[in-house]
Formats: C-alpha cells, structure tokens, sequence
C-alpha cells in the first residue's frame, strides 16, 4: 500500500468513528468489551429493524453488556431467504438486528433508546435513501416485558413531540429471525469505505443530528 493510500484509508478510518453518530467514541472497542461478558447466564434477545442493517448495527455492537450483534431478516413468510430475495419486497421480511445482551449490565429500556435515536419513526416502509417494505423500522418484542416498555417508549416519544409528527414504527411479536449472508455481518468493519461512503448519501446522519444532536450517546 502507497504513503499516500494508507493515508486516505485511515482518513475513512477516522471518519468512521465520527460519522458513526450514536456511540462513537467506543465503536470499535466493543468487542473486547463484550469479552467480559461472554461467560454470562443471564443472556436476553432483542430484534430491532431499523432500514439498512448496515447502518443498524454499529450502534449497539459497541455497548456494555450486549453479548454479539447480528445482522439478517425477520417477520417474513419465506423460509431461509437470500438478501436478493429479501431486497424484492416480495418476502415480507425486513432487515433486522438481533442483540443477545446481558440484562444485569445494560437494560432493554437502554437498548430501546438507542433504537430510537437512530431511526426515523415517522415513516413507513422505508427509511432514508431506502424504500420498501424491506427498510421498514420495528420492535419485534420476545416476551410481555419487552412488549410493555416498546409500547411505552413509543408512546413517551410521541408525546414528546419531537418529530412533530405520529410515531409509525411497528411494534409486534418476534418471529423467526435469519441470518443475513456472512458479508453483510459487520459490514461497516469488512468495506468500511463502501460503507461509509453509502451512510454519508443515505441522510441519515443529517437527520439524527438534526433531531438529537451531535455524538448525542458518546457519553454513555
């Protein structure tokens, strides 16, 4: 690699970390946080659809307590989909996140509010750049308790009025979730040029600063 191409990658490098918006300043030191958490009995799920998995799942892979992070497709009808398949609008599924986490370091409420800061929620079918069914944002719960505080946040969040507008994000039952291809898993780690260069076009960074503000949870 040329002086002048190893400069430009860690240029993108460092945009990465800032760009990232929630999170930043721990985006790639979760996974050896998450280290210490792997031994742990008291493992929850939580599934998140929130648009382009890509951009759902740097997020919530840094935090405290959240075991491991994938990416794939949920609350659809066709069994073991392809992301070609997925990306027709003809499956039914929407691109998801599933968080195994630990319940006694980090909260399901917390999750749910990260969630929120990074989504539009006013919105249906579609999210940023993206339209189709496929991008649509939801909390799919996994039992009662999960149920009770989505129902709850969305309702906070509204009254709110923040957005000025009705909270449309979906919230139903947990379905069967599939993994999405092994390149899509981490993507914003394995193409971080491909990726970031997609996020800075998709508008949704403008749109979480503009309505949370800037590097709103590196304080966390």
């Amino acid at each position: 690699m040329t002086p002048d191409k190893k400069k430009k990658t860690i240029k993108y490098t460092l945009t990465a970390v800032i760009l990232s918006g929630v999170l930043g300043s721990i985006f790639f030191a979760g996974e050896k946080e998450n280290e210490t958490v792997q031994s742990s009995d008291h493992h929850e799920t939580a599934t998140f659809a929130g648009g382009c998995f890509w951009c759902i799942q740097p997020p919530f892979a840094g935090l405290k307590g959240v075991v491991s992070t994938s990416v794939g497709y949920t609350d659809g009808t066709l069994k073991n989909p392809t992301y070609q398949q997925v990306c027709s609008g003809t499956t039914g599924h929407t691109e998801a996140i599933e968080i195994k986490f630990d319940p006694t370091i980090i909260s399901y409420q917390e999750l749910l509010d990260v969630f929120w800061m990074n989504i539009d929620p006013t919105v249906k079918n579609r999210q940023f750049v993206d339209v189709g069914t496929q991008y649509r944002a939801g909390i799919y719960y996994h039992n009662d308790r999960q149920k009770e505080l989505a129902q709850k946040s969305k309702k906070n969040l509204q009254d709110s009025k923040r957005f000025g507008k009705k909270i449309v994000t979906e919230i139903k039952m947990a379905t069967t979730f599939y993994h999405a291809e092994e390149y899509h898993q981490q993507y914003y780690k394995k193409s971080p040029v491909s990726y970031y260069r997609y996020r800075r076009g998709s508008g949704r960074d403008e749109f979480l600063e503009k309505h949370w503000g800037k590097n709103k949870n590196e304080t966390r």
